[in-house]
């Protein structure tokens, strides 16, 4: 059995009580002695089961799983932290493939990549959709391909977690984690894992629309400052093409009907002029971005 003496089991809860017992128990089994339970203040059982069951619990100070993560990552005390959610879905045999590359000195961040092997119903065909549409809005806007960006069986270096600047405090957390890892060329490793369907007697806390939508505004959101060019660039473009085609419209009804369309046209001009100016914006922030990037490599390679 591998030695797990350096690793910290981190699992972020929120009305757990029916899987947060199994949970703890497995990892145990499996030679982990340091599993850290931070609880979002549950309504049920949760942290009197994880007691009971040998687990640190740790009662966050705010809420939503973003803000569990960071205050959970600044108790522990270990290199390494092996993180899952409470569900039940992940599976502790997937522990050592989850860890082999850190323990092994060739990554700093793995992401398990739960479409890999994903059990039948263990994911209803709008969230795989909704998955599957994030994964590639990631892959084009940040220029890597994390095959499943919002899973939550994670493990990483607790150095390379405190060089990342997290913000989230909910389940946009992941996406966050994946945009630092993208942006701060983090060793970043992809595994194969298990993903299972859900108890009956455990209710989701994702709302699949609400959730969604705030995964993809931060997507964009988090482009600013790792891929400007797309950040302004995709504003700029909207805004030219909304110019071109009010200045077409004013254009045509004067030579067709000589109707002015005064309004319209400072509209038109207005449109072009600021769409090329964030287009502009867009590729200078781009070179300053590169300038930067090539900097600090330099620096770590002195």
């Amino acid at each position: 059995m591998p030695d797990y003496s350096d690793v910290t089991v981190l699992v972020p809860t929120l009305d757990e009580a029916a899987t947060i017992g199994d949970v703890v128990d497995a990892f145990h089994e499996r030679g982990f002695d340091d599993v850290l339970v931070v609880d979002g203040d549950s309504a049920d059982d949760t942290r009197e089961i994880a007691r009971e069951h040998g687990a640190r619990v740790h009662v966050q100070s705010g809420k939503g799983k973003g803000q569990a993560v960071r205050e959970g990552v600044s108790l522990v005390e270990r290199e390494h932290v092996l993180m899952l959610d409470g569900d039940g879905t992940y599976r502790v045999e997937d522990a050592e493939a989850m860890l082999e590359p850190l323990l092994d000195g060739d990554a700093e961040h793995v992401i398990g990549d739960r479409f890999a092997n994903m059990q039948a119903d263990a994911m209803n065909t709008l969230n795989a959709v909704g998955n599957r549409v994030i994964n590639r809005a990631f892959a084009f806007v940040h220029g890597h391909d994390f095959r499943d960006i919002l899973s939550g069986y994670r493990a990483f270096t607790t150095e390379s977690f405190e060089r990342m600047h997290l913000t989230a405090d909910g389940f946009t957390i992941e996406t966050e984690m994946a945009v630092e890892c993208a942006k701060l060329d983090i060793d970043t490793r992809v595994v194969d894992i298990t993903y299972r369907d859900r108890p009956d007697e455990s209710d989701t806390n994702l709302r699949p629309f609400r959730d969604g939508g705030k995964i993809l505004f931060a997507l964009y959101k988090l482009a600013k400052t790792n891929n400007p060019l797309f950040y302004f660039g995709s504003v700029g473009a909207a805004s030219s093409i909304a110019g071109v085609v009010t200045a077409v419209y004013v254009a045509v009804e004067w030579f067709t009907v000589r109707v002015s369309h005064e309004v319209l046209a400072v509209f038109a001009a207005f449109g072009i002029l600021v769409g090329i100016q964030l287009l502009m914006f867009g590729v200078l922030s781009d070179l300053l971005v590169t300038l930067h990037r090539e900097q600090i490599r330099r620096l770590e390679d002195d």
